[in-house]
């Protein structure tokens, strides 16, 4: 893959992949712009999910609109950029698709992810709900911009795998 120049990437994957951890840790690493995705949640759906019922297309879309807008402020000002948004389905990609937009797919089995969903704290997503969020999940395709990444890895080996593949550069 070849340099990207100040590109955004969107960290996606069901809840528990470890979007969180792996997006603020590259963004660290390549001094740049981090925006948590579930920061942009309006609080009808926090408090939805909170109580153990999955997000609908219309519940979505308010946020994919409010994942859309910090994306086109980062390429509006000419920075490069880290989202998190589980961008589950192709359609919910198609509202964040952009020129020089990357999405990062953390990847791995149910039950991987449900035990590191079992372990977390504080967080408002319930492991009730990772079956909807694997029945939801849409994979990309080789048709989109899109890298692949194995949940399975250490977070600083995915952090390395992301920035080594598409030849990340730290801000200067």
């Amino acid at each position: 893959m070849t340099t990207l120049s100040r590109p955004v990437l969107v960290i996606m994957g069901a809840s528990g992949t470890g979007k969180s951890t792996v997006g603020a840790m590259l963004a660290g690493r390549l001094g740049w712009p981090f925006q948590e995705g579930d920061d942009l949640h309006p609080a009808e759906n926090v408090a939805k999910m909170a109580a153990g019922h999955a997000l609908n297309d219309d519940d979505r879309a308010p946020w994919l609109a409010l994942v859309a807008a910090w994306i086109d402020a980062r390429r509006t000002a000419g920075e490069p950029g880290i989202v998190t948004c589980s961008a589950l389905k192709r359609r919910y990609r198609d509202v964040l698709r952009r020129e020089n937009v990357v999405f990062v797919h953390i990847t791995g089995e149910r039950d991987v992810v449900l035990e590191r969903m079992m372990r977390r704290q504080g967080h408002f997503m319930p492991p009730a709900l990772l079956d909807s969020q694997f029945a939801a999940l849409e994979a990309p395709t080789p048709d989109e911009a899109a890298l692949t990444v194995d949940l399975r890895l250490a977070p600083e080996d995915q952090v390395a795998f992301i920035a080594a593949t598409l030849r990340l550069q730290p801000s200067a």
